[in-house]
């Protein structure tokens, strides 16, 4: 017992020897001794600089007025830590007893951080020793039990954080306050940053289980959420350093733009109902090749909701695969339509010009791809449609509605719109409609209700322009419309054929059809027709879709006056749409009625004049033969006078 007291009492003295020599070393010298222990262990160059502190138990900690560390031996980009006012602390208990490197604590003020990734799986924060072997514990580590190493509290402030992943722009922070608790070297992390990267806070949350796996490329267990502008994003399910990520993607955003611009974003400026502000939640799968995929979407974007699923690969410009659902979907923000603002922004009402702001179709750049969309309803503002399926197809700012099915004025409508803006904007489609209530279309395209009745038209057009306004004065195309029964409401045909009067009335027509030519804004029918029980009515003109005019002559005529000849009052309609005068062409009406009368009165007051200068030469000529030709009678006559003449002369 005593030999075992003895010995104890050696290594009691040993032990109190080896302290108080620590004591009496330098601060600097032990600070060497520490970086040297830290490079060993980690396999980086350790550097510190200026005025060294330090304690000793339970904790070894060094104090020093800067710190370098190293990156990894890949790296060409510099050290991957740099800090004034550094501390560390190491338990030197853990060390001892289990050869386990815990820092307890790390405080770095006005620290640059710069943290690198390669596609092939390297990554700058994985540590190895001396001999190059990972410091990191993982699971399928079985030849060689590595050196653990943790780190318990990690606290900074004034940070520049770096982060070069290869093959992905460059993401730097500065102004950054970063917190990490890892009390458990194999367990779970909290982390807490406040980033400014224009200015206002930008607050991250992250719970990370595994961190240990995490932060060498294993998926783990992540819940986290990013709040800026007044908005959250937070994500809930698994994900790793190499970008695999997946889980349930929610977002609440009073304001895009708010939530873009606190993370020096650009602001995507949506409009109201349509992105403004949005409520959504989706499962989400973003790879580490950038591909993206949603499912179960459900999203409120401020007045309009969509449901649906998506694929989306983020190399470059977005390439989308969508299939999305809709409920009454209201577009009058993006139209420049909607009234909720008192009537600032309604269109501007029939007679008046189209819009000359200058149209934004920059987003046609925003991706390509597909999406299929489909809505019960769809309120363009000035146009409004029932069920809706479309196929949109964007490719190099030239996008495609393909309208597989719109139910629209009673009718269906099929075609499609085509917007181009690969070299100035240029809008153009082709359309097939059946079963149209035209007193509908008119009224919201022109504000005229005047036609009423269902008819089937197609058309082609084409428009250039960065205006409502110049798009419209460039129209060309061509088209038809052909009308089954219907009105004529403000003009009574009936009651202008029987007593020329034009005031008020309704016409009912049996059909009404024909074709029409655009150019230049202005379109050309020549061929109209309108078919009535006891009339018909031709018409030709034009309508200024540019300018908002017409110029239109209709017909009509009455089949069974005039013994059967019909009689005909052109009515011309002229002005703009908003207030167009409707009277009727009497010169024309003269001309029309009246010109066959006045020909055959022409041709018997010659007649009459013939015979009576007939009469008066042959009472001159002493003519008594009704059958004579007058010429033949002049010339005998002249023949005997001139007989005469001669014989006097020898008498």
């Amino acid at each position: 017992m005593k030999w075992i007291a003895r010995i104890i009492g050696f290594f009691f003295v040993l032990i109190v020897v080896g302290v108080i020599s620590i004591f009496f070393l330098p601060a600097d010298r032990i600070a060497k001794l520490a970086a040297d222990q830290i490079r060993i262990a980690t396999g980086r160059d350790v550097t510190v600089t200026g005025d060294v502190a330090m304690s000793v138990w339970p904790v070894l900690g060094i104090s020093a007025g800067g710190l370098e560390v190293g990156n990894a031996d890949w790296s060409d980009q510099g050290p991957m830590l740099t800090a004034e006012n550094a501390a560390i602390g190491v338990d030197l208990l853990a060390y001892i007893t289990n050869r386990e490197i815990r820092i307890t604590n790390i405080e770095a003020t006005s620290p640059t951080i710069r943290l690198e990734s390669r596609a092939d799986g390297r990554a700058s924060w994985v540590f190895t020793d001396a001999s190059g072997e990972a410091q990191i514990e993982t699971e399928t580590a079985p030849d060689r039990a590595p050196q653990a190493i943790s780190i318990e509290r990690l606290n900074v402030t004034n940070a520049t954080l770096i982060y070069d992943a290869e093959g992905a722009d460059l993401v730097s922070y500065s102004g950054v306050d970063l917190t990490l608790d890892w009390p458990e070297r194999l367990g779970a992390a909290t982390l807490n940053a406040t980033l400014r990267p224009a200015g206002s806070p930008v607050e991250v949350e992250a719970a990370i289980e595994r961190f240990a796996g995490f932060i060498t490329g294993q998926v783990q267990p992540v819940d986290v959420s990013i709040s800026a502008g007044g908005g959250t994003a937070s994500l809930k399910g698994r994900g790793s350093t190499s970008g695999d990520v997946a889980g349930r993607l929610t977002l609440d955003m009073p304001s895009t733009d708010a939530f873009f611009a606190a993370l020096a974003l650009p602001q995507p400026g949506l409009p109201p109902a349509l992105g403004q502000a949005v409520d959504l939640s989706t499962d989400l799968t973003l790879t580490s090749d950038r591909r993206l995929s949603l499912r179960d979407l459900t999203a409120d974007l401020g007045g309009n909701a969509l449901s649906g699923a998506a694929d989306i690969n983020l190399n470059g410009t977005p390439q989308i695969n969508a299939q999305l659902n809709a409920g009454a979907l209201d577009l009058r923000s993006a139209t420049g339509a909607n009234s909720s603002d008192g009537g600032n922004n309604a269109p501007a009402p029939a007679g008046s010009g189209w819009p000359t702001d200058r149209i934004d179709a920059s987003g046609l750049a925003a991706f390509n791809g597909e999406i299929a969309l489909t809505a019960s309803s769809i309120d363009l503002g000035q146009f409004k449609l029932g069920q809706t399926r479309t196929l949109l197809r964007n490719d190099r700012s030239r996008m495609v509605f393909e309208l597989r099915e719109i139910a629209a004025y009673a009718g269906t409508v099929t075609g499609e719109f085509v917007m181009n803006n690969r070299s100035g904007l240029s809008v153009g489609g082709k359309l097939i409609a059946q079963g149209l209530s035209m007193q509908d279309v008119l009224r919201d395209a022109a504000g005229i209700e005047r036609l009423t009745g269902n008819a089937n038209a197609e058309m082609s057009f084409l428009g250039v322009g960065n205006s409502v306004d110049a798009i419209m004065k460039s129209l060309s195309g061509k088209g038809a419309i052909k009308f089954g029964q219907g009105t004529i409401q403000g003009i009574d045909l009936d009651r202008l054929m029987r007593s020329g009067s034009v005031g008020g009335g309704t016409t009912v027509f049996d059909s009404l059809g024909g074709t029409w030519t655009i150019d230049a804004g202005v379109l050309r029918n020549s061929d109209l027709l309108l078919s009535l029980a006891n009339y018909e009515a031709r018409g030709a003109g034009q309508v200024g879709l540019g300018q908002q005019t017409i110029d239109y002559t209709f017909t009509p005529v009455a089949l069974r006056a005039n013994e059967g000849t019909g009689i005909a009052i052109p009515v011309r309609i002229r002005g703009p749409w908003s207030d167009p005068s409707i009277l009727p062409d009497l010169e024309a009406a003269i001309d029309l009625n009246l010109g066959a009368k006045i020909e055959e009165q022409k041709e018997q007051v010659k007649a009459r004049a013939k015979e009576a200068v007939r009469a008066k030469v042959a009472e001159e000529l002493n003519i008594t033969d009704e059958g004579q030709d007058l010429g033949d009678a002049a010339k005998q006559k002249l023949e005997d006078e001139v007989k005469r003449g001669l014989r006097s002369l020898f008498d």
